[in-house]
C-alpha cells in the first residue's frame, strides 16, 4: 500500500537528540528556495557564518559543514592530522572511542586514556600522555559526553595546554548552545557539534570553528585533504568572495540554521546557559529524590543530557517503549556494547525547562510505578 500523506506522530524529544524544532525554525524552511550559486544566498550564508562564531565566542573560521556531527568529527581528523601522526585521544564513553577509531582509520597513531563511563578523563592523564609522547600533533575530548552525560574540564585543559605546541581538538556536539564554551578563550583549536541538539535545528548540518593556528597546520600538510572535508575548499564557498562553487548545500536546512541561531543570540548565550542548567538540575534532582542513580561523576555532570543507572531487575526498553507509546515522550538507552545499562533523558534547545522536565519526569516515574519499582528511599 502507497501512503499519500505524510503524518508523523507528535513526540516530545527527550532523549540524546534529535529534540524539538521550534515553529519558527521549521517556518523558515517555507521560505523560497535559492540556487546554490545564488548571489542572495551568498549574503545568508556570510550572516550564518557571523552567528556561528558567535554562538562559538570563536575568533576563526567558522562554517557548518553540510553532513551530520560525526562527519564534523571526521572532519577535523582528516584536516588535522596526516598519516603517522600521534594524536592523544580522552577515552570515557561511546563517542571519545568512535573519535579514537577515526583517527587510526586516517592513520595516525593514537594514544588512548582511558577512564570508566560515568567518569572523565583527568586532564592530569592528558598531561603525562603528551610527556611521553612529545611528538603529539593533536589531544581530542569530548566537551559533552552523549554516551554518559559527563562533561569534560574543557576550560581547564585549554588553560594547561596554551604553551604547548600541540592541537586541542573538542567534540561540542552535546555542548554548544546549551552549556558554556567559548573556544577562543579557551584555546580550542577545532571545535565542531551538530544542529539537532541543543541548537533546536533539524538534523543534517556540522557547526565547525577552527582556529588560525589549525588553519595554518592545515596550510602545511604533505598529503591532500578528503575532497568533501577540505577546510580550504569549503571556506572559499561560505566566507571568500566571490564564492566559488564546492557542492550543492542543503539550502532549506541553511535557512532553519539561521533562524535557529538569531533564537540563540536574540535569547544571550548566558542566559540560554542558565536556562538549561536550572531545567537539567531540576530533572536530576527529581531522580535523586526517587532513589535512582545517575551515572556520570556528579562534579562532571551534564544538565542537557542525564544518564541514569537501570534499576536491577526492569526491562528498560520496555520503559522506554511504553513512555513513547502512551505519552509520547522519547528518551534514549545505552550506546554501544560497552554501556552499562542506562537510560539517557535530553533536556536540549526549546525543551531545557523545568516545566518540561517536571512533565518528562512524571511520565517517567509514572512507568517505573507501574513496572513495580519502589522508591528507593
Amino acid at each position: 500500500m502507497t501512503s499519500t500523506s505524510l503524518e508523523p506522530p507528535t513526540r516530545l524529544l527527550c532523549g540524546p537528540g534529535p529534540s524539538n524544532v521550534a515553529e519558527e525554525v521549521l517556518a523558515a524552511m517555507q521560505k523560497p528556495m535559492l540556487g546554490h550559486l545564488d548571489p542572495g544566498l551568498h549574503d545568508i550564508l556570510l550572516e550564518v557564518v557571523e552567528m556561528l562564531g558567535a554562538a562559538y565566542l570563536a575568533d576563526g573560521l567558522c562554517l557548518p559543514l553540510q553532513a551530520t556531527g560525526t562527519s564534523g568529527m571526521e572532519a577535523g581528523v582528516v584536516n588535522l592530522l596526516e598519516p603517522g601522526d600521534t594524536a592523544i585521544v580522552a577515552v570515557c564513553g561511546y563517542f571519545g572511542r568512535r573519535l579514537a577509531d577515526m583517527a587510526e582509520r586516517a592513520g595516525a597513531r593514537v594514544v588512548r586514556v582511558e577512564a570508566d563511563w560515568g567518569s572523565t578523563v583527568p586532564n592530569e592523564a592528558l598531561l603525562d600522555a603528551l610527556d611521553r609522547h612529545p611528538e603529539t600533533r593533536l589531544i581530542a575530548v569530548i566537551h559533552a559526553e552523549t554516551s554518559t552525560g559527563v562533561q569534560h574540564p574543557l576550560r581547564e585543559l585549554g588553560a594547561l595546554l596554551r604553551e604547548k605546541d600541540v592541537l586541542l581538538m573538542a567534540d561540542c556536539v552535546t555542548s554548544l548552545g546549551g552549556i558554556e564554551l567559548r573556544t577562543a578563550d579557551w584555546g580550542v583549536d577545532f571545535a565542531y557539534s551538530c544542529t539537532q541538539k541543543c541548537l533546536a535545528a533539524p538534523p543534517g548540518m556540522s557547526p565547525l570553528a577552527i582556529s588560525s593556528r589549525a588553519m595554518d597546520t592545515l596550510a602545511g600538510r604533505s598529503t591532500p585533504v578528503p575532497f568533501s572535508f577540505d577546510l580550504r575548499l569549503l571556506q572559499q564557498y561560505w566566507v571568500d568572495r566571490p564564492a566559488i562553487y564546492h557542492n550543492t548545500i542543503p539550502v532549506l536546512n541553511v535557512y532553519a540554521l539561521h533562524q535557529a541561531l538569531c533564537g540563540v543570540l536574540q535569547e544571550g548565550l548566558e542566559q540560554r546557559w542558565t536556562r538549561h542548567a536550572e531545567a537539567g538540575a531540576h530533572l536530576q534532582a527529581r531522580a535523586r529524590e526517587r532513589g535512582l542513580e545517575l551515572l556520570a561523576d556528579p562534579d562532571h555532570q551534564l544538565p542537557c543530557l542525564t544518564a541514569i543507572r537501570v534499576p536491577d531487575g526492569v526491562d528498560a526498553k520496555r520503559v522506554q517503549s511504553v513512555l513513547l507509546h502512551d505519552h509520547g515522550i522519547e528518551i534514549g538507552g545505552g550506546l554501544g556494547p560497552q554501556a552499562p545499562p542506562m537510560w539517557r533523558l535530553g533536556l536540549m534547545g526549546r525543551n531545557a525547562s523545568t516545566e518540561t522536565a517536571d512533565r518528562l519526569f512524571d511520565a517517567f516515574d509514572s512507568v517505573l510505578s507501574r513496572e513495580r519499582i519502589p522508591s528507593a528511599r
